[in-house]
């Protein structure tokens, strides 16, 4: 039965591209894509002839005359700034249509502790997996001794990768897709929407000979990402055998009761990361770091006994609500911000903080 799932599964892989450009897998992926913005200008033109448009996608798909149009970049400022590169309407339907397809095939092969972007994971699951792993660390708060400030057992490498998402290396990410893709027709399509960077990246690619970088703000960017790292994650586990790993995106920990093993974990990842995956450990937000003086993750900062949000994450709720006081945003977009805002905010320890918030949104 086993031998029967696995030919099958493989003769998929190599027939995939007619089930993207299938029209109901393209009528869904506009569903999608349009999720949230149905009032947008864009969405309503794209509507307002449908079929005809989808009919049009699925042709340009069947005879690989597909071209994406270029991205339109905006600055983001939430406070912290970002660039993010914005796809037209119609090239996020392929790309839902494309991630639908190949996102199963891959996502199977996926680590548990892998959190972003994954139907039943998220930060929520992160920070649970988190609390499980702090407890076996630590032995259930067991203290360091009498004499040593009553300090939490256990240490976290918390790192993430330096300018993750700007050093993705296209030719690496190719030859991580083709061990499970074997549709030339699907790889060309991947390929296309890889090559389509902002100007900057092409900029910056040319001048290295080689093709680098995932524009922020595309559905795929997420998927690519996760990816790309899903072979840190074996190597984090299998090579390593790192028992308490979490990965969230390029944000992970490993946890350990030697710092020791930590150290050398940390070297042996780096030249992983280096050797493999044309990346490296970002110097100054990699450090091995007790358990007893909290962790930044996912949002939060991370105690035994509580936890607190990000000062970051105030800081980006406090500026939407001056924004709404000095008329940039609507009380019906501060309200919604609020909300899942508020949400998040609920797993740290921060009533009091939720309630100033409150206060200040309805302040004269």
């Amino acid at each position: 039965m086993a031998r029967a799932d696995q030919v099958f599964i493989m003769k998929t892989y190599k027939n995939l591209y007619s089930k993207v450009y299938n029209l109901v897998n393209l009528y869904f992926s506009f569903k999608k894509a349009r999720k949230g913005k149905t009032k947008k200008s864009y969405v309503i033109e794209f509507q307002k002839d449908l079929w005809k448009n989808l009919l049009k996608l699925q042709e340009e798909l069947k005879t690989q005359s597909y071209n994406p149009k270029p991205l339109k970049t905006f600055i983001l400022r939430d406070p912290k700034t970002r660039k993010i590169s914005k796809s037209a309407f119609r090239d996020r339907i392929i790309h839902h249509a494309l991630i639908k397809i190949i996102e199963p095939i891959f996502d199977k092969t996926f680590i548990y502790d892998s959190c972003a972007n994954r139907i039943g994971k998220g930060n929520l699951f992160a920070l649970k997996r988190f609390d499980k792993f702090k407890r076996k660390v630590s032995r259930n708060g067991e203290i360091n001794g009498w004499f040593n400030n009553n300090q939490i057992k256990g240490f976290c490498l918390k790192a993430d990768i330096k300018h993750y998402f700007q050093e993705v290396n296209h030719e690496v990410l190719i030859k991580i897709i083709k061990k499970k893709i074997m549709d030339n027709k699907v790889l060309w399509l991947i390929e296309k929407i890889l090559n389509n960077l902002p100007d900057r990246q092409i900029t910056e690619s040319n001048k290295r000979g080689f093709k680098k970088g995932l524009p922020l703000g595309n559905l795929t960017s997420q998927f690519f990402a996760n990816l790309y790292l899903n072979e840190l994650d074996y190597f984090a586990k299998h090579k390593l055998k790192a028992k308490y790993y979490i990965r969230y995106v390029d944000d992970f920990v490993i946890l350990n009761s030697s710092k020791e093993e930590l150290e050398l974990w940390k070297q042996g990842i780096n030249k992983f990361l280096k050797e493999t995956l044309k990346l490296e450990l970002h110097n100054q937000k990699s450090k091995i770091i007790q358990l007893s003086k909290g962790i930044d993750f996912v949002g939060f900062k991370n105690f035994y006994y509580y936890r607190l949000l990000r000062k970051r994450n105030i800081k980006n709720m406090i500026f939407k609500v001056k924004e709404y006081k000095n008329g940039k945003i609507s009380h019906e977009k501060i309200l919604e911000s609020f909300n899942g805002w508020n949400a998040y905010a609920k797993w740290a320890n921060c009533y009091k903080l939720r309630k100033d918030v409150v206060k200040r949104i309805y302040a004269p």
